[in-house]
């Protein structure tokens, strides 16, 4: 399968991401966008991130242009300097997905690529530019404004108190996670530092790592356990039993501590933040972070956020945090919707699952089926989607259908408030479910029905 270019910018299989390629989608970004003074290079914690970051830097110094090296560091950190300094971006990371595969995100100086930004990449691709280049090491001060963004927000004592683990991995925040923590005043406990790069999607996390959660939760008698995937922009928290406190719940939260009047979000959220009194102005997008930015840029609130159900939040204003200041930060970052519920939690003197016992009962559950083609998952779904008696034979055991939704894959709601949601993934070969049950024995039981009878279909 070809590498493919989108809404996650490029990603493909390591073996396909040759030196040329990257250098052709590295030309065509500086001839088709607006990089500022320099591009910031960074990258994710895999085996082949630095060498293919090698690729990047000499095609940007080969175009004349000047490379500002800022090494392995979280996307979100990377794309914080470059707003800060007026400079463009590129992050070299697969995110969640496995370690052959491999990509490279895109920033511009006001931010992440746009959806025309794509459209103008590619109309650029051959373009071969020419000069005299530079490269320049950079000393970490991408990775230090990112954590003092959140010292200076939440202050010393935000965490004062509670005992959390850090589950690390190959996580490439996974020091920055245990700095913060400790930073804020919280006691950190760092968990399984590997060295292999194990591919973490907080979105879709298997049985035996959500035992394992658990076991460290009890084992280390903590208050919560913290996590991210590769490059750091989704987050994982679980509560004090080791059980996963849902993105598209983080999310509300962390919005809920701001101040938030206007919250973007995917269709595929929990409904949850629409019960909620607090927002009345909630915007459903497709899925994917461009159209929640393109959501956020196109309304008429001040004070605007965004998140997507894999719990990566933007926040779209200058906002107050508990001790200072929050700048805006328009691309997924995975901090501060893991520290706002946190601090909400220990300033109200409860645990994060009596915090989250407070919302409107909405349950989510999700998981994902891979190797699956889109050529096989995709005429597959636009039949579901166009032909009702089709639903109908699929669905044959769920109540009367009440409506449909398109808006990315196919999301039906059933009589008694159950969703079913699919949709294959836009990034790899694999084939998505979200369901949404008002309690969570019935959402784990619509997810494993009809992720079987996917399996079924179409492996």
């Amino acid at each position: 399968m070809a590498p493919k270019f989108g809404t996650s910018g490029l990603r493909g299989l390591v073996v396909d991401l040759t030196p040329e390629l990257v250098a052709q989608y590295t030309h065509a970004f500086l001839a088709a966008c607006e990089t500022g003074s320099a591009v910031r290079v960074g990258w994710d914690l895999r085996p082949s991130s630095p060498a293919i970051s090698k690729a990047v830097i000499e095609a940007i110094t080969a175009a004349g242009g000047r490379a500002i090296v800022d090494g392995a560091l979280p996307t979100p950190a990377l794309a914080l300097a470059s707003l800060n300094e007026g400079q463009s971006a590129i992050m070299v990371t697969g995110s969640h997905i496995p370690a052959d595969r491999n990509g490279l995100k895109f920033y511009t100086p006001c931010g992440e690529i746009s959806k025309g930004d794509e459209a103008a990449i590619l109309a650029q691709l051959g373009v071969k530019l020419e000069g005299q280049g530079v490269q320049i090491d950079a000393t970490g001060d991408a990775i230090a404004a990112y954590v003092a963004r959140y010292v200076n927000g939440f202050g010393a004592d935000a965490l004062s108190g509670l005992r959390i683990g850090v589950y690390q991995h190959s996580s490439v925040a996974r020091e920055i996670m245990v700095d913060v923590v400790k930073a804020l005043g919280g006691d950190a406990v760092p968990l399984a530092w590997s060295d292999t790069f194990i591919p973490v999607d907080t979105e879709a996390v298997d049985p035996a790592t959500r035992a394992q959660l658990a076991q460290w939760c009890d084992e280390h008698e903590l208050d919560a356990l913290i996590s991210t995937d590769g490059d750091a922009d989704r987050p994982m928290v679980t509560d004090a039993t080791g059980k996963i406190v849902a993105g598209d719940v983080l999310g509300p939260l962390t919005a809920r501590l701001l101040g938030a009047e206007r919250i973007c979000t995917p269709v595929s959220s929990n409904t949850m933040v629409d019960a909620m009194p607090e927002f009345s102005d909630v915007v459903r997008t497709r899925i994917g972070s461009p159209f929640v930015i393109a959501a956020m840029e196109a309304g008429g609130a001040q004070n605007v956020v965004g998140y997507e159900a894999n719990g990566g939040f933007l926040l779209g204003y200058l906002a107050d945090g508990p001790a200072g200041q929050l700048p805006p930060l328009m691309t997924r970052d995975c901090l501060l919707p893991i520290l706002a519920p946190l601090y909400l939690g220990r300033k109200a003197g409860c645990g994060l699952a009596e915090l989250v016992a407070g919302l409107p009962a909405r349950f989510t559950a999700t998981d994902r089926l891979t190797g699956i083609a889109t050529d096989i998952s995709g005429p597959f779904l636009e039949g579901l989607s166009i032909d009702a008696e089709a639903r109908g034979v699929f669905f044959d055991e769920m109540p009367v259908e009440q409506s449909v939704d398109l808006t990315d894959g196919l999301r039906v709601t059933f009589e008694g408030g159950d969703i079913v949601h699919l949709r294959p993934s836009g990034n790899a070969p694999e084939f998505r479910c979200y369901v949404e049950a008002d309690n969570k024995q019935r959402a784990d039981t619509l997810l494993a029905t009809f992720l079987g009878e996917i399996r079924a279909l179409l492996s």
